[in-house]
């Protein structure tokens, strides 16, 4: 098999793998209700195969300078769920989430400026959740209409993520660990949501999932600083397993915590 069909082949099947994770996830979204449903689009569905595929590539150092870049980028993605979130109180999907995402690529081009260090990103993203949580919370609480699933949504929802998948893998030899950090943590997953659930269910129902995305993205904020550290101490394989044990540790605890509140 020459390198090149070997190449293409691999793609195809990390793209396969990662868009059956995504879709997945989002139609358990769809079904659970705002709550849940932002716990599970916050895990690291998306981000976390596309990390995988880069370590299997590439060394731990490439993986912890490249988390080292997702960590401010993590602030720029609530600040895309406040954008969306208010303008689809009124708004078009298109609209709203046009605008959520030309918010998030102008931060991501001001955070790629930027030298950035471990205590940097984690200060930027107490700034940025400081910010956004409050002004989120008023958004939470609508309850979730039925949905009739539509032929196109499976297909479009792999696409998208398929898409993102072979950008990160086909480029991160020659954009290097910054950017490939920066495009691994692009919310496919929030935009995916927004464009298919806004049109049928309407702006308020979507905005709730997102707005009460806010508590796992703090989260994933926090696993992408224990992959930078633990990548770097002690290899991709123990830093990227910590970092999944710690979303998925935090999006239980908030599971629970939101479980104890209605039962009183």
């Amino acid at each position: 098999m020459s390198p090149e069909l070997a190449f293409i082949l691999t793609l195809g099947f990390r793209m396969a793998i990662t868009a059956a994770f995504v879709v997945s996830a989002s139609v358990i979204t769809e079904r659970s209700g705002p709550v849940i449903g932002a716990l599970v689009a916050t895990l690291p569905i998306s981000a976390g195969p596309s990390y995988v595929f880069l370590a299997l590539d590439h060394d731990a150092a490439f993986i912890a300078e490249g988390a080292l870049a997702s960590l401010p980028i993590n602030a720029a993605t609530i600040f895309l769920a406040l954008t969306y979130t208010v303008l689809a109180q009124r708004y078009s999907a298109i609209v709203s989430c046009g605008t959520a995402v030309v918010v998030w690529i102008a931060l991501a081009s001001i955070i790629r400026s930027t030298q950035w260090t471990l205590a940097g990103g984690l200060i930027v993203n107490a700034i940025a959740f400081a910010i956004c949580v409050p002004l989120l919370r008023r958004y939470r609480h609508v309850k979730m209409p039925l949905i009739t699933r539509r032929w196109y949504d499976i297909p479009l929802r792999a696409a998208l993520v398929s898409t993102l998948v072979a950008t990160v893998v086909t480029t991160s030899g020659w954009v290097g660990p910054k950017i490939s950090g920066i495009i691994a943590l692009f919310p496919i997953v929030f935009t995916s949501l927004m464009l298919i659930l806004h049109p049928r269910i309407g702006g308020p129902p979507t905005a709730a999932v997102i707005a009460n995305s806010a508590g796992g993205l703090m989260g994933l904020g926090i696993a992408i600083a224990a992959l930078n550290v633990a990548a770097s101490q002690l290899g991709s394989v123990i830093g990227l397993s910590l970092a999944l044990a710690i979303c998925v540790s935090w999006n239980l605890g908030l599971w629970w915590w939101s479980r104890r509140k209605l039962a009183r």
